[in-house]
């Protein structure tokens, strides 16, 4: 009897190398102050508290439609807030957009590329976000380690959604900022794709950042347990 069908591990990702960490010495703090939101004329959730430090992560879970990604837009700077308030480090997101916004960094299903633009362009314009220049040793070390060696130079409207997948990936490595918000980032993932993605949040969050996730696959970060918010149908 043949055993059982184990998930195909893409061989272009190598998770087997030594991760490439970055580590953030000041703490932080993410603060949602009685937030709540509102679409269409229909409340979607209220009262929100939650204070996130580093070093930790939150799960946003809930059906569709209870407003898990207007939650995170509105983390995002990216939709306004409809009550309350988020705080990074002890003030409001929108007193201070550029300092915040450099210590943000984003990935959703989407992968959020420019296509016309190269590989190492869209690293570039990553990294100039959180007001840094991209060190070229770093990045070839990073497209190496997720199988994009010597496409470095190449438009991302030539390359396969496997490997614009990989370039997102390889920009959150590659980012300097403290808090990832990440929107079902495991979609279209296969098992190695997954592990490696969990193995990166869990180093952010051991060397000092800070997570906020929603997924509807329940992957495990290492060993750091999650602060779990779930929202309900009102």
């Amino acid at each position: 009897m043949h055993g059982a069908h184990k998930p195909r591990v893409d061989p272009k990702i190598r998770p087997s190398l030594a991760p490439i960490r970055i580590i953030l010495k000041a703490p932080s703090t993410l603060t949602f102050d009685k937030l709540g939101c509102s679409k269409g004329g229909r409340e979607l959730f209220k009262n929100v508290d939650c204070t996130l430090t580093s070093g930790r992560w939150l799960y946003v879970a809930g059906a569709n439609g209870v407003g898990k990604t207007s939650l995170l837009r509105m983390v995002c700077g990216l939709a306004s807030i409809g009550a309350g308030d988020i705080l990074w480090n002890g003030k409001p997101i929108h007193s201070q957009t550029d300092a915040y916004h450099q210590d943000l960094c984003y990935l959703g299903h989407l992968n959020g590329l420019q296509e016309s633009m190269t590989v190492e362009e869209n690293l570039a314009f990553t990294t100039a976000l959180a007001g840094r220049a991209l060190n070229p040793h770093r990045s070839k070390d990073v497209l190496a380690r997720f199988g994009l060696r010597g496409r470095s130079q190449q438009l991302v409207r030539h390359l396969s959604q496997g490997q614009k997948r990989r370039v997102a990936l390889s920009r959150l490595a590659l980012s300097p900022a403290r808090l990832w918000v990440l929107d079902e980032p495991y979609v279209a993932m296969d098992e190695g794709g997954v592990k490696m993605l969990a193995d990166m949040i869990a180093d952010h969050l051991k060397d000092g950042g800070l997570a906020v996730v929603t997924s509807h696959q329940k992957v495990p970060i290492g060993d750091i347990a999650p602060h779990m918010l779930e929202l309900q149908a009102r």
